[in-house]
């Protein structure tokens, strides 16, 4: 495939413009801008003080936002693997990203995806690959141990409620860095339609994660893989990532099993199938140390003590530190047990290497040779190249023995949720898609400026790897030019690249710091440009500044060289006249070297060398390495120092170049504190007598020194017999070395005190750092056995966990797709005791919680079921029991549950199994505040008692209280009635039983009740039920049900509440109410006016029946006309509504032919207004076209 890569279009440099200017100007040494600040000072001035402090103030608060609080290194040498956790729903394509990751990291096809994938991505960095179902338990798991989530978003359809879940889980278990891998682009086939999506996704992906967290494009699929340069690009990303400590992690010892095996008696499984079992479970410890015989929890599993524990030999260890850019096919290691995959398997005491059955068939066919092989290639512990390195040569038995390292130090020295469901035909299933309800009034103001990919851009500051990439794209455009500059060697960094970083300045990478190999996959492939599509005209300026200084040597090489050519083509045969004196000068050197140093010779002073390094040099005890460059016979013939090299550059015969050096001799002018010999007076003032650590040697200060030569004359005219002239020298050397010790803790003082840069958080670095250094030192000498024995087992280690009494439910329903977790406890936190909380009800969570439901927490390592009592604390400090959650608002929690350090974030549920809900599933978070009974929850008592018997205000109260002993634990306290009167409880009566006699503000009625106020302390329900969802069957681990809810249980037993009879609603009876008659007293109705007074009125009586009126008796004639009135008068009334209904309808016909005419009248005014606008229209254009062309000339 990389063969196959297409040559991308190399990128041409500007050769003119203002950028080009720009260039030329800073390769010569210049800028415009220094040239304008020279020329025109006050332009650049401070023109306001108040924006410069504004400006100044919010760079340093963008810097400081960018600080953590510095934690200690605490990862090992060989760090574990980085647990990389790819997490989406499903069929958004998990499988897949793990595949193409692998193959692009290790050259290798994986099939299926089971458990753990390790492998070595790098020189310096291992990865471990996991990946996340669909279950919310695997997902709570999984987002503990997680150091990178990849989460996958299908862009086709949205973002899924699964995708928002683990989120809020990951945010609630301490936040692991998270990238956003969009899939399914291809299947937009308008290009303005993806760039919307894409932009609406990735902001709202920053409103969840932070803002400009990195979302990564993967755009389509070639032959079921993704593309290699965009699966390239994500891996590089992965590849120099740096991770911050989450505090639970570095805290708790843990290991993601990838490998597990039943070390139980056969015999006893055959006579006892659920007995239960002894495991053994491998991993690398991740976290912090690890102790033998500690406690452990497997979540889904529970508690359990180790038996033992041992570490192995790495299985996919780290590539030996050598100098090499890129890993070798070999290096790049696979491991994943579960898979299938890396047919070597560590054990406690062996190693089984695992042999195809075609194999075995071909040794028993083969004979024995053939399996006598294999037998040792079974047996052997060590490979080839580890014995070799091992192994040591002695010539001669008295002789010191040959190691390989030897060999190698000396060729070494030159290299607001809501959900809808949503029904999937591709997939077949039902998928929960997001609806966002806020953002919608958004999107409709966005413009369609917005949908232009400039607006698409994202922050500048965001990421500095892109950078690397296109720089390194640069790099590989150098490579493939004709004439390529001189490759420099580049030597490995000894300096540790930190495993994580104290401020987001350093969690963005730079192209210094990443790997060899990564620069030369960079070299060879170009950017897909799938990274953030928006930076790129942005970082393409700035990647042209930064390229073309370092490809400046590179082109001035390229320009000489043709320059060279021309002048070859143009002059010919008179080239060989040129630099004939340098020519000249050369070749005296040259024969001035092969002279011999007759001086040195005789003398020996040039051939008197160490013997020190001559012992150093010896291999074996017997023969010495051969360097001519420091033999002595080199250095005997080596350029005589009386003589001087013939330098072209100085003319002597100037009168400057003699006054230059003419203070260089003894009848030079000395300036007095450039004299050696008063600096020389002053050193030894100032320090005295001082033992030199390099050579060994004392030296003495002056009044010593007078004492020391009296008593020791004799020796001294010895010594100064002996060496001579080598002893001024030496005063020299050690003048020298005493001027640069007080240079260099001059320096040391300047930079510490004078310097401004170093803030209080470069210090806590620092201080950091020098602990992190400390803590590798104890221990880096002593040997893996014994280290154990003392700080346990370090993380980073391949280790061995057996555990006995683990539940036969655990073997036989072993599912590879789910993790297991062996999470190692405190001392205090395998106990069970109460715990106090913060809680607050998810926003997106649709119902509120009941007090003493059954609820889903996942706390540290755990999860389990347990009945929280919900409290809130009033303005007295009273912890008042609450039936339900407040609605936006924290409030308490009390639980009885294991025992976990304060400030452990957790998160609730309602219900593990319940996979097709339509709603949001993480019901709450919050935090431990406190691990003691100390809160007492109380809830409110209204005790009612009944008068019977009333002096004045004072009352005797029954039906209250049952006994005198409850009376007496009531006295003193303030009681009221219904109506408001306020009383006291004063003694307890003998008879009736529980009665009292109370005072009150006022004289009570009979009718009164009589209430207490009480507050009645509430006992916390101790119930702690671990999930087991890892011993259920394959296929229902998703399906574990606890205890169910109150609400649930009536809902499925169909079971109705029983409402009280004094809260239905009844039909309201009311008597007839009779009112007496209003009496006024008369005095009163003297003095109300005429209209107001009562006016005395008889009733009226039976009107007599003499004067009642007689009723009329009609004659028949009158009869028949009346008869034949009412007749007539009927058929008038039926003929008048016949007429009007004919006329209504008429009328109606009417109305509609008219409303006809009206739109046959509309729309003939309508053409005619078109004709007319029109013509109108001609004519304005005939005008317009006549004014451009200009007005026409007359004859």
């Amino acid at each position: 495939m990389d063969g196959k890569v297409k040559e991308q279009k190399r990128h041409q440099q500007k050769h003119s413009g203002p950028k080009a200017e720009k260039k030329k100007l800073r390769k010569q040494g210049g800028t415009t801008e220094e040239d304008a600040r020279k020329r025109n000072p006050k332009a650049f001035a401070v023109q306001s003080a108040v924006r410069m402090a504004k400006t100044f103030h919010r760079s340093q608060d963008i810097k400081t936002k960018k600080h953590h609080i510095p934690l200690v290194d605490r990862t090992p040498l060989e760090p574990p693997p980085i647990v990389i956790v790819v997490v989406g729903p499903p069929k958004v394509g998990k499988s897949t990203l793990i595949r193409c990751l692998i193959k692009n990291f290790t050259r290798q096809k994986l099939g299926e995806i089971h458990g753990p994938v390790t492998i070595v991505a790098g020189k310096k960095r291992r990865l471990t690959f996991m990946e996340c179902n669909n279950d919310i338990n695997t997902m709570i798991d999984l987002a503990k141990v997680a150091d990178l989530v990849l989460m996958l978003i299908d862009a086709s359809f949205g973002f899924e409620m699964e995708t928002f879940e683990f989120l809020n889980i990951c945010q609630v278990h301490g936040f692991p860095r998270i990238m956003g891998v969009l899939t399914h682009l291809d299947s937009f086939k308008n290009n303005k339609t993806l760039r919307k999506t894409k932009k609406n996704l990735k902001h709202r992906f920053w409103t969840e994660v932070y803002q400009g967290a990195k979302l990564f494009y993967l755009s389509g699929m070639v032959y079921g893989e993704y593309q290699t340069q965009e699966v390239k690009n994500l891996g590089r990303f992965i590849s120099v990532m740096k991770f911050r400590p989450l505090v639970w992690q570095t805290s708790h010892p843990y290991v993601l099993a990838d490998r597990m095996e039943d070390l139980t008696d056969p015999e006893r499984v055959r006579t006892d199938p659920k007995c239960d079992r002894t495991v053994s479970l491998y991993g690398y410890l991740r976290g912090t140390y690890l102790k033998n015989k500690g406690q452990v929890h497997i979540p889904g599993v529970g508690d359990f003590q180790v038996s033992d524990v041992n570490f192995l030999s790495d299985p996919c260890p780290l590539p030996d530190a050598q100098k090499k850019r890129a890993l070798n096919e070999k290096e790049r290691l696979l491991y994943a047990p579960m898979a299938g995959v890396g047919g070597v398997v560590y054990d406690k005491d062996a190693v089984y290497i695992d042999l195809p059955a075609s194999h075995v068939n071909q040794q028993q066919e083969e004979g024995r040779p053939t399996t006598e092989l294999v037998q040792s290639l079974i047996d052997t512990h060590a490979t080839l190249d580890a014995k070799m390195a091992a192994s040591k040569v002695s010539l001669f038995s008295g002789s010191a023995t040959l190691e390989s390292t030897d060999i190698e130090e000396e060729s070494g020295e030159k290299q607001g949720l809501q959900e809808t469901r949503v029904w999937d035909p591709h997939t077949q299933r039902e998928r929960r898609k997001v609806v966002f309800t806020e953002e919608e009034e958004e999107d409709d103001e966005d413009g369609d400026s917005e949908d232009s990919e400039q607006e698409d851009g994202e922050d500048e500051d965001e990421d500095n790897v892109s950078v690397f990439l296109k720089e390194a794209r640069a790099e590989s455009e150098q490579t493939k030019s004709v004439t390529p500059p001189v490759k420099k060697q580049k030597l490995e960094e000894t300096a540790e690249v930190p495993a994580f970083a104290d401020s987001e300045d350093d969690l963005e990478v730079n192209e210094e710091e990443e790997s060899d190999e990564e620069e030369e996959e960079a070299g060879r492939a170009g950017d897909s440009g799938h990274c953030s599509e928006e930076e790129e005209e942005e970082e393409e300026e700035e990647e042209e500044e930064e390229s073309d200084e370092e490809e400046s040597e590179g082109e001035s090489g390229e320009e000489e060289e043709q320059s060279e050519s021309e002048e070859e083509e143009e002059e010919g045969a008179l080239r060989w006249k040129e630099g004939l004196q340098q020519k000249a000068s050369q070749a005296f050197l040259r024969q001035q070297q092969a002279a011999p140093n007759l001086r040195k010779q005789v003398y020996g002073s040039g051939a008197a060398d160490c013997e020190e390094e001559d012992e150093e040099e010896e291999l074996g005890g017997l023969f010495r390495v051969s360097r001519p460059q420091k033999s002595k016979k080199f250095t005997a013939d080596a350029l005589d120092c009386s003589r001087f090299n013939p330098d072209s550059s100085h003319d002597w015969d100037l009168q400057e170049m003699l006054s230059s050096i003419r203070d260089c001799f003894m009848t030079g002018r000395w300036e007095e504190e450039q004299d050696a010999a008063t600096l020389l007076k002053q050193d030894e003032e100032l320090f005295g007598d001082f033992e030199d650590l390099e050579t060994g040697a004392v030296h003495k200060g002056q009044d010593q020194a007078e004492q020391n030569s009296e008593n020791d004359e004799d020796e001294e005219e010895e010594e100064e017999a002996a060496e001579g002239l080598v002893k001024v020298d030496e005063d020299e050397v050690q003048k020298k070395k005493r001027l640069d010790k007080k240079r260099r803790l001059k320096e040391r003082f300047d930079s510490e005190y004078d310097d401004g840069e170093a803030t209080y958080f470069d210090d806590l670095k620092e201080e950091m750092q020098k602990q992190a250094e400390l803590n590798r030192a104890e221990f880096e000498d002593v040997d893996d056995e014994t280290r154990v024995q003392y700080e346990g087992f370090r993380p980073g280690m391949y280790v061995r966990l057996e555990i006995s009494s683990l539940p036969c439910e655990f073997v036989t329903n072993f599912d590879p797709q789910y993790p297991i977790i062996l999470g190692g406890l405190g001392s205090s936190e395998g106990n069970v005791g109460y715990l106090q909380m913060r809680l607050k009800k998810h926003r997106w969570y649709s119902r509120i919680l009941k007090t003493r439901d059954p609820l889903i927490l996942s706390l540290g390592w755990r999860r389990f079921q347990t009945l929280p009592l919900y409290h809130i604390e009033d303005h007295n400090g009273r912890h008042r029991l609450l039936k339900y959650t407040p609605q936006h608002m924290h409030c308490g929690a009390s639980i009885w549950g294991p025992v976990t350090p304060q400030g452990t974030g957790f998160l609730a549920v309602q219900s593990v199994a319940d996979t097709k809900t339509n709603n949001f599933r993480i019901a709450a978070t919050g935090v431990v505040l406190d691990l003691d009974k100390s809160v007492t929850i109380v809830k409110k008592l209204k005790l009612i008692g009944y008068p019977y018997k009333i002096f004045k205000n004072t009352s005797f109260i029954k039906g209250m209280f049952n006994t005198v002993l409850e009376v007496a634990k009531f006295e003193g306290a303030s009681v009221r009635t219904v109506s408001g009167v306020r009383g006291q409880i004063k003694k307890a009566l003998s008879s009736p039983a529980g009665a009292y006699r109370a005072t009150f503000e006022d004289r009570l009625l009979m009718s009164d009740i009589v209430f207490l106020r009480s507050w009645y302390p509430v006992s916390v329900p101790q119930l702690y039920n671990p999930i087991t969802s890892l011993l259920l069957p394959v296929g229902q681990k998703d399906r574990w049900a606890g205890m169910r809810t109150l609400g649930q249980l009536k809902h499925e037993l169909g079971v109705r509440n029983k409402p009280n009879a004094d809260s239905l609603y009844k039909p309201v009876v009311r008597g007839e109410r009779r009112f007496n008659p209003l009496h006024i007293p008369k005095e009163l109705q003297k003095a109300l006016p005429f209209k107001s007074k009562p006016k005395q009125q008889q009733a009226k009586g039976k009107v007599p029946r003499d004067l009642q009126r007689p009723s009329v008796i009609r004659e028949p004639h009158e009869r028949k006309v009346a008869a034949l009135l009412q007749a007539l008068s009927t058929v008038h009334s039926h003929k008048r509504k016949k007429a009007h209904t004919l006329q209504h309808a008429k009328h109606k016909e009417f109305l509609q032919q008219k409303e006809k005419q009206e739109e046959a009248k509309l729309r003939r005014q309508k053409e005619a207004r078109k004709k007319l606008y029109r013509v109108m229209g001609q004519t304005d254009q005939k005008k317009q076209r006549s004014s451009l062309k200009g007005a026409p000339q007359d004859d």
